[in-house]
């Protein structure tokens, strides 16, 4: 497969939405402008953090890696939420001054062979036990927290832009459960629901072009797009990726993925190990692939 350029990538793209995280600049404007459309929601000041990796509880227990994790807080001069979301938790909403109140995970996938429903659980465990400290005996001061998962194909088949998934009173469905979860998953190949702001904002994260940039939100989201692509930092970073993607998939052995992760580990990018790894998706080696990393997180715990 000919590699893109980098005017070609779009938002679901992994390099691209990671870029975004990394950019001092504009992750919080972008993110926050995303976060309000797809949820229909006001969100307040807000933590970007790009691409992480959350260890095991121990060397054979498995990680999970963040593609994008936001914290929202509290106002830290009164206890209202900067945020007031719509049906989530609200005997949060009173919380210690800089409490987080809101976290939101974003995840985009272009594979489908993934259990998502089991990977989103495995993913909000590990997060929620990031950020419960030893001790805590108040759970109504608990985060909420939001997985969101965008893809360009439809996980449930329902044709739908959106589905949202939370728990619930099987036996006594009209009595509430609110525990501050929510899994949110975006099916940008939609066909029906969502509202047009959602609907425009989706086609745009799946094909970036001005020509998709057709309301407020979408031209604003694509106006720090193209400032990212036309950045040097971010042409120098995908050319260096580019060059050692090729050289994976041309080598496709164990040997050419341990190099290109060393070297990208010494680059200090956060997300040229995703980009080694799509590449090893591409060249069929991706078992290899998490084999390595598996052993490169163990030396480093």
């Amino acid at each position: 497969m000919k590699r893109r350029k980098l005017s070609e990538l779009n938002v679901i793209d992994d390099f691209m939405m990671n870029a975004l995280a990394t950019n001092e600049e504009l992750r919080e404007p972008f993110f926050r402008r995303i976060l309000s459309v797809l949820l229909d929601i006001d969100i307040g000041k807000i933590d970007v953090r790009a691409q992480s990796i959350l260890q095991g509880l121990d060397t054979d227990l498995r990680g999970v890696r963040l593609d994008v994790e936001i914290t929202e807080k509290v106002a830290e001069d009164n206890q209202t939420r900067l945020s007031d979301p719509k049906d989530i938790l609200q005997d949060g909403d009173e919380t210690s001054d800089g409490q987080i109140a809101n976290i939101y995970d974003i995840e985009p996938h272009l594979r489908k062979n993934l259990d998502f429903p089991k990977h989103n659980r495995y993913y909000q465990a590990k997060i929620d036990s990031r950020y419960v400290k030893s001790g805590l005996d108040d759970f109504e001061k608990l985060h909420n927290l939001y997985v969101i998962t965008i893809t360009n194909f439809d996980i449930f088949g329902e044709g739908l832009f959106e589905y949202t998934v939370r728990n619930q009173l099987i036996e006594c469905p009209d009595v509430e459960y609110n525990d501050g979860l929510i899994f949110k998953y975006f099916n940008t190949k939609g066909k029906a629901g969502g509202n047009e702001s959602i609907k425009n904002m989706l086609r745009f994260i799946e094909n970036s072009t001005s020509e998709n940039a057709v309301d407020e939100a979408t031209r604003e989201i694509s106006e720090y797009v193209d400032k990212v692509k036309r950045s040097s930092e971010t042409e120098e970073t995908y050319m260096t990726m580019g060059d050692k993607m090729d050289y994976i998939k041309q080598e496709g052995i164990q040997e050419g993925i341990q190099e290109g992760i060393r070297e990208g580990i010494a680059i200090g990018e956060q997300h040229t190990i995703s980009n080694i790894k799509e590449a090893a998706i591409e060249a069929g080696i991706l078992e290899e692939f998490e084999k390595i990393m598996l052993e490169y997180n163990k030396m480093n715990q």
